[in-house]
Order: structure tokens, then C-alpha cells, then sequence
């Protein structure tokens, strides 16, 4: 059974919602299934300055159970699929408090894929934005 959230995703940045601090040019994000079922997410791209950047990769556990984040002791993450075209994503503290989450929604084709990001940047600064992807 094909899984609608695997694939090459390119960024729509004219039809996201950035954060103020958080405006790329453009990325691409790559979604991959593990033989476990895990996803494993990695994205890269061009920042609103021309500079590249690659962001940390993501290995999520989709069965509701709490991991802990490499390397950011003090972090559990939480992930869940509620369907076969959505990934819910949580990440809390210690102290039981969220730190941050996203919502990946693949549409009903299968070209695009939506995703609602919080939390908090590498300056600690709060983040929300709501970015599309296109299918490649």
C-alpha cells in the first residue's frame, strides 16, 4: 500500500504563511518510510539572504509513544496518524509543557501537502507558519 506522505516535496513559498523570521526562497523536503514504519524527514533549503541551509533530520515514531529527541536532551516527541494522509507531531518539555508540533496534511490527490508548524527557532524565538508543498 502506497503511503501518501513519502515522496520529494518542493516549497510554494507564494502560497505559504511565514514567520517573520523563517522566509525561505526555497526548499525541498524529502518524507522516506523506514522498513519500521517510522517516517524519516529531511529538508533543505534557501533562506530570504541566499544562504543554504539543511535542517536536522527527523525520524518519527507514529504510534503515539514518547521519544526522545537526539541530541536536545530535556525534548520527548509524539507522533501520531490519524489517517493515511495526515502526521500530528508533538514535542514537550520535561515538565510536561508543549515546546512545539506540526501538523503534516497531505490533500485529498496527493500533489500538495500542508504543514502547520510552533514552537521555537535555534535564537529561542517563537515561531507559527503554515507552509505548502507540491509533489515532485
Amino acid at each position: 500500500m502506497k503511503d501518501f506522505l513519502a515522496g520529494t516535496w518542493k516549497l510554494s513559498p507564494e502560497r505559504s504563511r511565514f514567520d517573520a523570521h523563517h522566509r525561505p526562497t526555497a526548499a525541498t523536503m524529502v518524507i522516506e518510510v523506514t522498513p519500521e514504519g517510522h517516517y524519516l524527514i529531511k529538508a533543505e533549503g534557501v533562506k530570504e539572504n541566499g544562504e543554504k541551509v539543511a535542517e536536522r533530520p527527523a525520524e518519527l515514531v507514529p504510534d503515539g509513544s514518547e521519544q526522545a529527541v537526539p541530541g536536545l536532551p530535556g525534548l520527548r516527541c509524539i507522533s501520531r496518524k490519524p489517517d493515511a494522509n495526515t502526521l500530528r507531531v508533538e514535542v514537550l518539555r520535561d515538565d510536561g509543557s508543549v515546546a512545539g508540533g506540526g501538523v503534516y496534511a497531505v490533500s485529498a490527490n496527493g500533489k500538495s501537502l500542508e504543514a502547520t508548524n510552533f514552537g521555537f527557532d535555534s535564537q529561542l524565538r517563537e515561531f507559527r507558519q503554515v507552509t505548502v508543498w507540491d509533489r515532485q
